[in-house]
């Protein structure tokens, strides 16, 4: 039963990330968003996929910590994409 609740917590927070890289993708600036959040969230995924590994109880769960982990890699590459952008909009 904790592993189901588990993934649900995941998926539910999973639900979050599309939208943001959609929100990123679309403002096209990095105004609002935090890169030390991004990465703060990356490594909370990190420790979780690497409790799993060192306690030896890899389990479905994993697979959702790292779809979790790609869509906010994913998120603060087009953040970093943005804060470029806005750079440029400011030298022009």
């Amino acid at each position: 039963m904790s592993e189901f609740l588990e993934a649900c917590m995941m998926v539910l927070f999973g639900c979050s990330w599309p939208l943001n890289i959609l929100k990123s993708v679309r403002s096209r600036t990095a105004r609002g968003r935090s890169v030390g959040f991004l990465i703060l969230i990356q490594l909370g995924y990190l420790a979780g996929i690497l409790s799993k590994v060192l306690s030896g109880h890899v389990t479905y769960v994993v697979a959702f910590y790292i779809l979790n982990l790609c869509m906010v890699t994913a998120d603060l590459c087009l953040v970093l994409r943005n804060r470029r952008l806005d750079q440029q909009r400011q030298q022009n």
